[in-house]
């Protein structure tokens, strides 16, 4: 209600207070506006009350909303449960239209808004990490691997006769199979093992299978920034070069790396010294927000609103919904206060894990080129066989810690008809088992301490257990 163009009464509240009371209502109409208008994240988070007022005025000016509506058609986002009308304020209608994600909806003036607001917060957001030369991004209504999936079948479509992947070997299952499901052939390049037991960017494969296949039948490179330890970050930078060399597509699977200033430093600069496409990341690690959203970036508008239509139908605003409040929330402050903890955690976590490697004679795997995940020697488990080493993991599960992975040798499998040997170490000769953990987004102190009293608890048990 815009209280000052209303002729109120001295009768019904004195001049003076309903004074304050319109001066306070100016700094949030204040706030909505420079939001429009800037298009830029508040540099301080709004309170829970300032986000539903807008989102509730956005939500009004969906048709579903409107109170003189008269609805005739196969879908007029009539939503059966209230339950489920209050989860998502009401808005029904979606993103999109058929075949472009970007593209405004007729009953929707209110969700398009929001859509448009929340992708130019995320360009912000972007620009404010380090990758200040990106030019365009939207939310996907899709996890890391479907978004990137959309990104190669929109390659596809500019390269029809290509269909191999140059694809460096991580072992998550999401980015390979979606070169699988989008039709194309991947080309494994297994990553260098090096002395210490760290994992990098096999470049001269990389160069020497571009040479083989030949640059007319590749369709693009693809490489990963965040992983689990002890696998580095690939070496972006060298691999844009490379595509740059043979005038070819480069895709990166920035997942969880949009926090990592690091990260977001190597994104820029291949693209500044190289070739790089198209880049994705997830919101819920990056956000913390839940899963079912990814963010697909680029340096060429074009090509990024390429993706966008390749998406096919309308898609749902629930992401984008949890997206926009979120940021609203943090505010450009709020998430940079996010990163600097999370950085300092790191080093926390990297200082016990080293502190408990020299207690129990074991290593620090160094990946000094992976700012979130860490790993631990086990060799002095080596002789436990692959089925026993992987209960000390559940040992942990049971005792509440998620996340630590046990990642044994000796795990091959056959995924869409290709072999993978010591699945989850991501390399087909690593000698012995570790354990991962990693420092994200939102990890505290308290966390860190708490692990490892667990950590040690578990690992006496497990040691006794051995004996017997």
């Amino acid at each position: 209600m815009d209280l000052k163009n209303i002729n109120i009464s001295k009768s019904l509240i004195p001049e003076n207070y309903l004074r304050l009371a319109i001066e306070a209502q100016k700094f949030k109409e204040t706030e909505f506006r420079e939001l429009i208008e800037k298009r830029k994240l508040p540099k301080n988070g709004w309170s829970d009350s300032h986000i539903e007022e807008l989102v509730r005025q956005l939500s009004a000016l969906d048709s579903n909303n409107l109170p003189k509506k008269v609805g005739v058609g196969e879908r007029e986002a009539r939503i059966a449960c209230s339950l489920v009308a209050r989860r998502h304020y009401n808005f029904g209608h979606g993103v999109g239209r058929s075949g472009d994600l970007l593209e405004a909806q007729p009953k929707a003036a209110g969700s398009t808004l929001m859509v448009n607001l929340t992708n130019y917060l995320l360009l912000d957001l972007i620009h404010e990490m380090g990758v200040r030369s990106c030019r365009c991004c939207f939310l996907a209504p899709l996890a890391t691997g479907m978004s990137i999936m959309l990104c190669f079948l929109t390659l596809h479509q500019q390269r029809p006769q290509a269909k191999y992947v140059l694809w460096s070997r991580i072992d998550q299952k999401s980015c390979f199979k979606s070169i699988i499901t989008a039709g194309l052939i991947p080309v494994i390049i297994e990553p260098q093992l090096n002395d210490n037991g760290s994992m990098s960017t096999n470049l001269e494969a990389f160069a020497q299978k571009v040479t083989d296949i030949g640059t007319e039948n590749i369709l693009c490179l693809c490489t990963t920034t965040s992983c689990f330890a002890p696998r580095q970050c690939d070496d972006i930078v060298e691999v844009s070069k490379l595509a740059a060399q043979h005038s070819l597509p480069h895709l990166v699977n920035n997942a969880y790396g949009l926090h990592s200033a690091y990260l977001t430093h190597q994104l820029e600069q291949a693209q500044r010294l190289g070739r790089l496409d198209l880049f994705v990341q997830s919101t819920d690690k990056n956000l913390l927000v839940p899963v079912g959203g990814a963010i697909i970036a680029g340096f060429d508008e074009q090509l990024v609103r390429s993706v966008a239509k390749a998406y096919p139908g309308r898609a749902s605003s629930t992401q984008t919904l949890d997206v926009f409040m979120t940021l609203l929330s943090l505010g450009r402050m709020g998430y940079m206060r996010l990163v600097k903890e999370r950085k300092e955690n790191f080093e926390y976590l990297l200082a016990r894990l080293h502190g408990f490697a020299k207690i129990h004679s074991e290593q620090v795997i160094e990946s000094k080129c992976n700012p979130i995940s860490l790993a631990l020697s086990l060799k002095q488990f080596r002789n436990a066989g692959f089925e026993e080493i992987t209960k000390f993991g559940s040992m942990l599960y049971t005792r509440g810690v998620s996340g630590a992975r046990v990642v044994a040798v000796g795990d091959d499998r056959k995924i869409e008809g290709y072999e993978f040997l010591n699945w989850g170490t991501h390399h087909s000769r690593t000698e012995y088992a570790y354990l991962t953990i990693a420092a994200g987004l939102g990890i505290t102190k308290v966390e860190i301490d708490n692990f490892f009293v667990k950590l040690h608890e578990c690992w006496e048990a497990f040691l006794k257990r051995l004996k017997k």
